[in-house]
């Protein structure tokens, strides 16, 4: 398991993030950006970023899972967007998917993803146990 930590000299977290995790002895695992697609390729809520938010962090938790992972063992996340306001306002949906300690992020708005109707991609990378860790 990883160990969080938020440095009292620091400016404290103001959302749903940590400053530092420190990686223990688990199985790292790189997750590829994930979007806001269904299972048959095609877009989950355009227009609408709550809706792309919640897909995109469904689609993360079904790829951990799928090697025994859950959004808890989330170490880190790199979050891209087209629009930062928006994302910002939708930090309520990613509180229903992470709970303290919460993983370390980074949030850039970017001009267009690779589909111009996709409005959120995020990578993460996660640290699952040895004992629940399977090959896929």
């Amino acid at each position: 398991m990883a160990t969080t930590f938020n440095p009292p000299e620091l400016w404290q977290p103001f959302g749903a993030f940590s400053m530092m995790k420190i990686q223990g002895a688990g199985q790292i695992v790189h997750l590829k950006g994930q979007v806001s697609l269904d299972s048959t390729g095609e877009i989950v809520g355009r227009n609408d970023m709550r809706a792309q938010v919640r897909k995109t962090l469904e689609n993360i938790r079904s790829v951990l899972a799928s090697v025994g992972g859950a959004m808890t063992d989330i170490l880190s996340l790199n979050q891209y967007t087209t629009d930062i306001e928006q994302f910002m306002a939708a930090g309520d949906i990613r509180k229903q998917f992470f709970a303290e300690p919460f993983p370390v992020t980074t949030t850039v708005e970017v001009v267009r993803l690779f589909d111009p109707d996709l409005m959120i991609e995020i990578t993460a990378v996660a640290e699952i146990p040895h004992d629940r860790f399977r090959m896929p």
